[in-house]
C-alpha cells in the first residue's frame, strides 16, 4: 500500500470495498469519478485529481477514500453561486409573510413563502438570503485581490426545492413553502431560481423581512471555567462595544441579583484561511460575548439573563435562563455526563436536504432536551456543526442546541471539520474545515484551555476529571500536547475524583471502522502508540472518541489485549482502559470492518450517545442510548474501592523500595 495523502490510498491488490468506483487512469496524474451507492441511495458523482509521484506496476489500482471524506457534502456547497445568471421575469413572483418577526420576543419564527413561475420545473428552488440585499457589485476572491463580478457572491443560509410541499407545482406553477428562520442580526429575502443548483437562474426576488430587534442577545452557551466554582456564559448579538456594554445579570435562586461584565470578540473574512469561508460562505458572525460568573456555591440553582446597556441609557434584555452550578471536586452526589461526537445541525423545515447529510442530528438534540433534567454536563467531542466554511450555519447550530447549552455546560472538542486546512498549523493537511481553520469554533464556544487555538484542556465535574485532547494538533510523545495530556492525567487526586476520563475527536484508541481495518491498525494512524502507556500508567477508566460515525465499546484493553473478561459488570481492579467510539451524534453513519476484532464487545450502526452516571466514589453506570427512542441498548457498571484504583497493574505500578 502506498499512502498518497492523509485521505487517499493506492493499493496494488484488490480489496473488498463497499462502494462502487468508476476509475479513469492516466500516467502521472490520475483522474477518477466516484459513483457511490450506500443503502440504495446514490450519492452525487464527483471528481478528484491526485498527483501520483511514482509509477505503480499493477494492472489494477484501487483508490479508497477515508471514511470521513467520502460520504456527505455540505448542502450549501452544491450551489454554484458565482455562476448565477440574472433572468428576472415579470410573470414570476415570490412573496414572504409575515414581514416583521419576533414581535413578542421570539427568536425563531416560521415564514410562509408563496411563489409562482411561468415555466415550472422540478429543479426550481428557493434560496433564503441574509442580508436581504445580496446582489453585490463585486465579490471577494480567496486566491487573488482582483474583483470578480458575478451577480451573487454569497451563498444562501438555506434553500429548498419549490415542489417540496406542493406536488402539483410542475403543473400549476404555484407553490407554498414554510421556512423556519432564526434571528441572525440582519434582514432576509427569498429568491426563486430555475436551472437547478448547478446552473442557477434568478427569476424572482421577494420582499424583505426582518426580526423586530435583529441585534438582540441570543443563544447562550454555558461552559465550565478554569476553576470549579466558575461558570462562563457566551452569547451572540449584533451590538459592538461602541453601541452597548454587554453583561450578565444573575443570582443564586432566592438571592439578590448581581451583574458581571462580558468581553467581546468577533472575526472577519480575513480571519478565514480559504474558500468557501473566505468567499461565498462568508457571513458576518456578529459579536460574541463571554461573561465569567465566579464564586458560585456548589450544586446550587442560579438564574441569569443577558443584558446590553445602550449609549442612550436604556437596556436590551434576553429572557431568563437557569443552570445548576458544579459540585465541589470530589463531592459525593449524583452526577450525570453526556458524551458524543459528530452531531452537526439539521433543519426542522426540511430545507437544505440535511436529512441526507446529518439525519440523526435532530433526534440526538431532541432526546437530550427531553431528558435535560437528568443531565449535568455535555461533551460534544468534535465535528460540531459541519459548517465547512458556510459561517451562517454556526448561528443555526447555536440556536438548535440553545435549550441544552443554556441550561448545562456544553463542552466542545476540536475535530477535522472545525480545524483542518493546508498550511495552517493543523496536524492534518486536509480541507475539511472549508477554510475556517478553527476560528469560528474557538470564538463561538468557550473552553477552559490555556490557548483556545490549541483545543486541549482539562475540567472537573464533582467526582469526574476530564482530559480533552485535540487530535488536529500533534499528540505524539515529545510534543506540547503530549506533555499536557500526561500532566492532566497525573494531576488528579483519585481519592477525591475516582472517575478519570480521556476524550478526543479522532480514534486514538481502538475502532473496528472499515477504513481503519484496511490500514490494519484499527485506530487513527499513530493514534495509541504514544498514549497507551499513559492511559495504563494513570489508570484511565474510559477513553471516548468521535470521527467514526457509529457506536462501539471495547473490553478493558492494553496493548491490543483484553485484560478483563467481564462484559457488563466490572468490580475491583479493572486492569485496563475501556475505549468507546461515540461518533453517532448525527452525521452519516460509518461502516464497520468485516474483521471480527476480539476486543470489541458491542457495535451499533446507528445514531446515539453515551451517558455516565456516578452515584458515588465506588459506583458508576455506563449507558449507550439510541437517538431515535432514547432507550438503553448497551450498558455496564463499575463497582470498586479506592484501594482498587491504587492497585498495581501491568505497566502501571508505583516504584517501591525495600528500605525501611
Amino acid at each position: 500500500m502506498i499512502r498518497v495523502s492523509s485521505s487517499i490510498y493506492v493499493y496494488t491488490q484488490v480489496v473488498p470495498i463497499p462502494l462502487s468506483f468508476s476509475c479513469i487512469f492516466d500516467l502521472g496524474l490520475i483522474d477518477y469519478n466516484v459513483n457511490q451507492t450506500i443503502k440504495g441511495e446514490k450519492m452525487k458523482s464527483f471528481c478528484i485529481s491526485i498527483q501520483v509521484l511514482i509509477i505503480v506496476p499493477s494492472l489494477l489500482i484501487c483508490l479508497v477514500l477515508a471514511h470521513a471524506h467520502v460520504i456527505g457534502e455540505q448542502p450549501l456547497a452544491k450551489i454554484d453561486v458565482l455562476n448565477t445568471i440574472l433572468a428576472l421575469r415579470d410573470d414570476a413572483s415570490i412573496n414572504a409573510d409575515p414581514v416583521v418577526l419576533g414581535l413578542k420576543g421570539e427568536d425563531i419564527e416560521r415564514v410562509t413563502v408563496q411563489l409562482q413561475s411561468p415555466n415550472p420545473s422540478i429543479d426550481d428552488w428557493v434560496g433564503v438570503f441574509s442580508p436581504a440585499k445580496f446582489n453585490s457589485s463585486n465579490c471577494y476572491s480567496a486566491e487573488d485581490t482582483k474583483d470578480l463580478q458575478p451577480y451573487i457572491c454569497s451563498a444562501p443560509i438555506k434553500y429548498n426545492y419549490a415542489n417540496y410541499s406542493s406536488s402539483d407545482y410542475t403543473k400549476t406553477g404555484k407553490a407554498s413553502l414554510i421556512f423556519q428562520l432564526i434571528n441572525q442580526r440582519a434582514d432576509f429575502a427569498f429568491a426563486l431560481f430555475a436551472g437547478g443548483l448547478s446552473s442557477p437562474k434568478l427569476i424572482a426576488v421577494s420582499n424583505s423581512i426582518s426580526f423586530a430587534n435583529p441585534k438582540a442577545p441570543l443563544y447562550p452557551r454555558l461552559a465550565t471555567g478554569k476553576s470549579w466554582d466558575e461558570m462562563t456564559v457566551t452569547w451572540t448579538s449584533g451590538y459592538n462595544i461602541d453601541e452597548a456594554v454587554p453583561f450578565v445579570e444573575w443570582a443564586r435562586l432566592g438571592s439578590r441579583m448581581t451583574r458581571s461584565p462580558a468581553g467581546t470578540l468577533t472575526f472577519n473574512r480575513k480571519s478565514m484561511c480559504g474558500a468557501p469561508a473566505r468567499t461565498v460562505g462568508w457571513r458576518d458572525p456578529g459579536f460574541i460575548h463571554t461573561s465569567f460568573l465566579k464564586d458560585l456555591w456548589a450544586n446550587s440553582v442560579y438564574i441569569y439573563r443577558l443584558g446590553h446597556l445602550l449609549s442612550s441609557g436604556s437596556y436590551v434584555w434576553s429572557k431568563y435562563y437557569k443552570f445548576k452550578s458544579s459540585p465541589y471536586p470530589g463531592q459525593d452526589s449524583l452526577q450525570r455526563v453526556i458524551i458524543f461526537g459528530d452531531m452537526g445541525k439539521a433543519e426542522r423545515d426540511g430545507s437544505n436536504e440535511y436529512n441526507n447529510y446529518q439525519p440523526g442530528s435532530l433526534n440526538t438534540t431532541d432526546q437530550l432536551i427531553k431528558d435535560l433534567k437528568n443531565i449535568d454536563i455535555v461533551f460534544h467531542i468534535g465535528d460540531i456543526v459541519y459548517a465547512n466554511g458556510y459561517i451562517s450555519q454556526w448561528d443555526q447550530f447555536t440556536s438548535q442546541v440553545e435549550p441544552i447549552a443554556s441550561t448545562v455546560p456544553y463542552m466542545i472538542g476540536s475535530g477535522n471539520h472545525e480545524r483542518d486546512w493546508p498550511n495552517s498549523g493543523s496536524f492534518y493537511d486536509g480541507t475539511d474545515s472549508g477554510g475556517e481553520c478553527g476560528v469560528p469554533a474557538e470564538t463561538m464556544f468557550y473552553t477552559p484551555a490555556e490557548n483556545r487555538a490549541k483545543f486541549w484542556y482539562s475540567t472537573d465535574y464533582g467526582m469526574f476529571h476530564f482530559c480533552i485532547a485535540d487530535t488536529e494538533h500533534d499528540w505524539r510523545e515529545g510534543t506540547e500536547q503530549y506533555s499536557f495530556i500526561e500532566k492532566c492525567l497525573a494531576s488528579v487526586d483519585r481519592q477525591k475524583q475516582p472517575w478519570l476520563i480521556f476524550a478526543a475527536h479522532r480514534v486514538l484508541g481502538y475502532s473496528s471502522d472499515y477504513y481503519y481495518g484496511l490500514e490494519g491498525s484499527f485506530e487513527e494512524p499513530m493514534g495509541r502508540e504514544s498514549l497507551q502507556k499513559l492511559w495504563q500508567k494513570y489508570k484511565v477508566d474510559m477513553a471516548f472518541y468521535g470521527h467514526v460515525h457509529n457506536y462501539e465499546r471495547t473490553c478493558p484493553i492494553y496493548q491490543n489485549q483484553c485484560v478483563n473478561s467481564e462484559k457488563s459488570h466490572y468490580s475491583g481492579v479493572v486492569n485496563g482502559t475501556i475505549h468507546v467510539v461515540a461518533g453517532g451524534g448525527g452525521s452519516h453513519l460509518s461502516t464497520f470492518s468485516q474483521v471480527n476484532t476480539s476486543w470489541s464487545l458491542y457495535k451499533d450502526y446507528d445514531y446515539g450517545f453515551v451517558k455516565l452516571t456516578a452515584y458515588n466514589h465506588s459506583s458508576l453506570l455506563f449507558e449507550y442510548k439510541k437517538s431515535r427512542d432514547g432507550k438503553v441498548y448497551d450498558s455496564f457498571t463499575i463497582s470498586r474501592d479506592y484501594r482498587d484504583v491504587l492497585a498495581c497493574v501491568h505497566d502501571g505500578c508505583e516504584p517501591t523500595t525495600l528500605a525501611s
